[in-house]
Formats: structure tokens, sequence, C-alpha cells
């Protein structure tokens, strides 16, 4: 099961770089400065688009996974899969259910994203300058 744990754990990787690398596109792309923080819609955008790049690419593998899974279907491997998947298919076959699972995990992993952003910003120097009055006053 390493292998195909593998290709699992791929998902995520491709996300988060597919992510941070849309993000510094976007701010090249519009000039902006790369300290300045982009709107919750932006981080929300960009978050999608991550989650649908990288679901493109590895949702084939959860469906090939999934047949090799059914216990009413006779493959004899992951070849047997693939084979019978694209002779009666064709490459609709390995994304059948995108669509249910994009919505389904979309919105979660934009407020994922999201909270990251938010929880890994540097203060604004408001919130600084606050704490050193309050280290004044003492």
């Amino acid at each position: 099961g390493f292998v195909p744990g593998m290709f699992g754990v791929s998902h995520g990787a491709l996300q988060f770089m597919a992510y941070e690398e849309m993000k510094k596109l976007y701010i090249k792309r519009y000039n902006l400065s790369p300290d300045r923080h982009l709107s919750t819609v932006e981080y929300l955008a960009i978050a999608a688009l991550s989650k649908l790049f990288a679901a493109s690419v590895t949702y084939p593998y959860q469906v090939l996974r999934a047949r090799l899974q059914d216990q009413f279907t006779d493959y004899k491997g992951l070849i047997d899969v693939i084979n019978k998947t694209w002779r009666y298919e064709r490459l609709r076959g390995f994304y059948k259910g995108l669509s249910a699972y994009l919505l389904h995990v979309t919105p979660n992993i934009c407020i994922v994203f999201l909270m990251y952003e938010k929880i890994t910003a540097p203060r604004e120097k408001e919130d600084l300058s606050l704490v050193t009055c309050e280290e004044d006053a003492r």
C-alpha cells in the first residue's frame, strides 16, 4: 500500500504548491506589493482554483482505487481497471464524480486556506503600537 499511499499524499502537496504559486502570480500580474495582504475573496478564489488543479491531476487515482475496492466487480488488478475504464468510458470515466467531490470539499479547503492566511499573517503596525504603549505604561 506504500505506492498508492504516495499518490494520495501528492494531492495535498500539489494543492499547497499550486496555492502558493497562484498567489505569487496574482501579486505579480496586478503589480501588488509582496507585503500586501489579499482580500478574503482573493484568498478564497485562489484556494478554490488550487483545489480544482490538484483534483484534476489526482482524481483519476481516487476513481481507480474505488473501483479496485468494489466487491461487486471482478478486476484482475490496476492495469485491468485502467484498460476497462478507458475501453468503456474513455477519459470521462476517470473523472466520474468529480463535480460532486468538488462541491463537497471546496468550501472546506477555502476555509482552511483562509484561516491559514489569517493566522500566519504578520501583525499590523497598529497592533504592535498597542503592545509598545502597554509596555511603556508599566
